[in-house]
């Protein structure tokens, strides 16, 4: 295992692109949320109201939908039904929060669909919890301890969150599609404002682009400290 300047330079080297990456989505999701939340939508409906008209227009009349704390916290739980929406998504009236808003009922909608995705997405939760912080403490413990097996059990752990991040995408870019199709098809946004929408959720999608990379580079760059230990 290599330490000192060669070391972080070698993880410099595995984790600076997708670092830059995830800078870059973060400023873009968040200068495109500030711009939008700015513009008023034509038809005044709250981000509450637009998930509610596209759930009750597919049939979902028992997911609830509740405000939650934070920024950009809003997600939908497919174990309780419900759909929770941050404050400004869930009373403002933008062209941000109708597009936050449907977003997550799309998922709802996956959910009702069987999308297979997000049930394989939802399964793999638990694991995910307990290898995100787990793995890495085993693997560096392996290393240190010079415990081969155990560093794998670590990257192994660790792999999964990778996984997860992977399985994340095809999950977030279905429910943007949905969202998208609804509000242009439903006639909830006009015309010009769908450019808002897709520079939102646009952006918002990039970010899980930037995560999955992450994870998977920082994989990567335990399996190469792993196999070049072993080749020493």
């Amino acid at each position: 295992m290599a330490y000192g300047f060669g070391g972080y330079g070698l993880y410099i080297l595995f984790s600076l692109p997708a670092l830059l990456l995830g800078f870059w989505a973060q400023a873009k999701v968040k200068g495109a949320i500030n711009k939008y939340s700015r513009v008023r939508s034509h038809n005044g409906y709250s981000g509450a109201e637009i998930a509610r008209r596209m759930l009750n227009a597919n049939g979902m009349y028992d997911v609830n939908i509740e405000e939650t704390r934070g920024f950009l916290s809003d997600h939908y739980d497919p174990r309780t039904k419900t759909l929770r929406l941050s404050s400004d998504i869930y009373r403002g009236n933008s062209i941000a929060a109708a597009g936050v808003a449907a977003h997550e009922a799309g998922h709802a909608l996956q959910d009702q669909k069987d999308y297979l995705p997000l049930k394989f997405r939802s399964a793999m939760v638990p694991t995910v919890q307990l290898g995100s912080w787990l793995g890495p403490i085993i693997f560096i413990g392996g290393l240190l301890l010079n415990f081969e097996t155990l560093a794998w059990v670590g990257l192994g752990l660790f792999a999964a969150t990778a996984a997860f991040a992977v399985v994340t995408l095809p999950v977030e870019f279905n429910a943007t599609r949905r969202a998208k199709a609804w509000l242009t098809n439903s006639g909830t946004i006009f015309k010009e404002e769908s450019k808002g929408i897709n520079a939102v959720l646009d952006a918002a999608a990039l970010t899980y682009v930037a995560a999955a990379t992450q994870a998977i580079s920082t994989l990567l760059y335990y399996v190469f400290l792993l196999t070049g230990r072993s080749r020493d």
